[in-house]
């Protein structure tokens, strides 16, 4: 299944796939909201994801596709730097994270890898692990949010409203609003103005 609203896109790895393999069966969706309809309808042992798609935020859709097909490997395609994203994605159930400007070299190699049963990141995310193994560093501060507070920061940087959040989260205008206030406190900043500031400077939108 390859999950991303840019047709170009799709066909592209659409394209990739077919060379590299003798085999394939594909699914395609433009949105969140045809993914997991079909998830629902046919059994997929792949799942290409762009988390940027309209509709849902990446993380819930993430979620209820691993609830709907545990056993699919879902390898997350993104236009964000993989240090801000790839960690908290795994966690929450992919099988690997690709950066979109490396996915023509990345995206077989890595498929093959989660067929056999493994997690895909890349080499240099690989070392950053290591190295932070070795020794640990102090976290930055969106990093310690709940996945629910690090999705209503993103949506304040890309400059959405409170009722918009509301809208795309499934959350009541007063629930996102104490999101806010909980934002303003974790990341010591005083208005809406310098959460979208944070957001921007942190690379999260």
């Amino acid at each position: 299944m390859i999950a991303d609203d840019h047709s170009i896109v799709r066909k592209g790895l659409k394209q990739l796939l077919t060379d590299e393999f003798s085999e394939v069966v594909f699914g395609e969706a433009g949105n969140a909201h045809e993914l997991l309809e079909q998830a629902g309808k046919q059994t997929w042992d792949i799942v290409l994801l762009d988390i940027t798609m309209p509709g849902q935020s990446g993380l819930d859709v993430l979620k209820q596709l691993k609830e709907i097909q545990p056993s699919a490997g879902v390898l997350i395609l993104s236009m964000h730097p993989e240090e801000q994203y790839a960690v908290r994605m795994l966690k929450a159930g992919a099988a690997g994270y690709i950066t979109k400007n490396t996915a023509a070299e990345s995206v077989p190699g890595a498929i093959r890898k989660v067929l056999a049963g493994g997690t895909y990141i890349s080499n240099a995310l690989a070392e950053e692990l290591a190295q932070e193994l070795k020794t640990p560093r102090e976290q930055k501060p969106h990093e310690r949010l709940s996945d629910r507070e690090f999705q209503v920061l993103q949506l304040i940087g890309a400059g959405k409203s409170v009722k918009d959040i509301g809208f795309e989260l499934s959350l009541s205008v007063k629930t996102v609003s104490t999101y806010r206030v909980r934002l303003l406190g974790k990341l010591k900043v005083n208005s809406t103005a310098e959460l979208i500031r944070y957001a921007l400077e942190a690379g999260l939108v």
